[in-house]
């Protein structure tokens, strides 16, 4: 008589992983809908409905399963947002990040990996090369648009109370943050300083978003932007302090000659600090930081750095009295990389 298998292990984990699915679904749906907007105080679901102009039966559907998922609460048939939701979901929020996940959803890259999956990795990179998409100034700006929020929510306030009791800091007097984005974090680092001058380096596209985010924090006397390609061009000098937040991978191939650059760059005892992923454990891990690798990895640009890579870089160009730690981030681990110039 065939006996039943002798089970030894649970298939919970595979479960759950397939239902990750619809847990970025809901999330999508509700950012797309507006729903977050309307649950800053206590709503039903036909109050919902009628407000964004939707099926009853269904709007109930989704606002259960956010509150399923923990982003919205749901007591007495009423629902409102979590403490998560409010802060980072509703629009007007200065730390909304509805834009930066849509954004990422509907990037043609990150779409065509996911979607593609199966066909990539039996045939391999598509032949279209990505040089145009990663070339395109406009895209990137509007990238620095969205991303603007997620660097304001915490993180950029995090690094700069870091870099601040960093035994140099009070005697900086010029910052550079390397292909600084919207420029937040440079922004958050010089306000730490009572009199320190910023500068945020990126393609001409991306600098004018960086101003407007200038203007906002009034910090004209204090920061000014500098325009190029931080390959290619010269990046200035007479720094005692730069910063460089998720940008290198840019240069991976070309990490060298772009070390000696920043070297060079830097005052003696000035201080280079790169803000970067780690994968660690065969580049299986973090988790987070090791899954937002994998589109470009599919598409033939892997780009993402091991734990210690970059910090290598620095010790060869003549970096001394370099440290690392690994901060946790709302986007995952990343690792803070300190060097000292001679």
């Amino acid at each position: 008589m065939k006996k039943l298998p002798e089970v030894n292990e649970s298939f919970k984990e595979v479960y759950r992983m397939f239902t990750g699915l619809a847990r970025s679904k809901l999330l999508l749906a509700g950012i797309e809908l507006g729903v977050f907007n309307h649950l800053t105080e206590p709503k039903s679901a036909d109050a919902m409905a009628e407000a964004i102009n939707a099926h009853p039966g269904n709007t109930r559907v989704l606002l259960n399963g956010l509150a399923t998922c923990g982003l919205a609460v749901k007591k007495n048939g009423l629902y409102h947002n979590a403490p998560a939701a409010q802060a980072f979901l509703v629009e007007d929020s200065p730390m909304y990040v509805g834009q930066v996940l849509n954004t990422l959803y509907e990037m043609e890259l990150w779409r065509a990996a996911f979607d593609d999956l199966p066909k990539l990795v039996k045939e391999g990179p598509p032949s279209s090369s990505l040089e145009a998409d990663m070339g395109d100034e406009e895209r990137w700006a509007q990238a620095a648009v969205t991303m603007a929020n997620s660097q304001r929510s915490g993180m950029a306030q995090q690094i700069a109370k870091i870099i601040s009791q960093l035994p140099e800091f009070p005697a900086f007097k010029k910052m550079l943050d390397l292909g600084g984005g919207p420029g937040l974090f440079g922004i958050a680092i010089v306000s730490f300083h009572p009199s320190m001058k910023g500068i945020i380096f990126d393609q001409p596209a991306v600098a004018e978003v960086a101003k407007n985010f200038i203007k906002e924090y009034e910090m004209e006397d204090r920061m000014e932007i500098m325009t190029g390609d931080y390959l290619s061009d010269p990046i200035g000098d007479g720094y005692g302090l730069i910063w460089a937040s998720a940008t290198l991978n840019f240069a991976k191939d070309n990490m060298d000659p772009l070390m000696k650059k920043i070297y060079d760059a830097l005052n003696p005892g000035g201080v280079f600090i790169s803000f970067q992923e780690g994968l660690t454990n065969e580049r299986t891990k973090p988790e987070l930081m090791a899954l937002s690798c994998i589109p470009m990895a599919l598409m033939g640009q892997d780009m993402c750095f091991d734990q210690g890579e970059i910090a290598d870089f620095m010790l060869r160009v003549g970096f001394k009295s370099l440290r690392s730690q690994t901060l946790d981030t709302d986007w995952g681990p990343m690792d803070l990389d300190i060097g000292r110039k001679r």
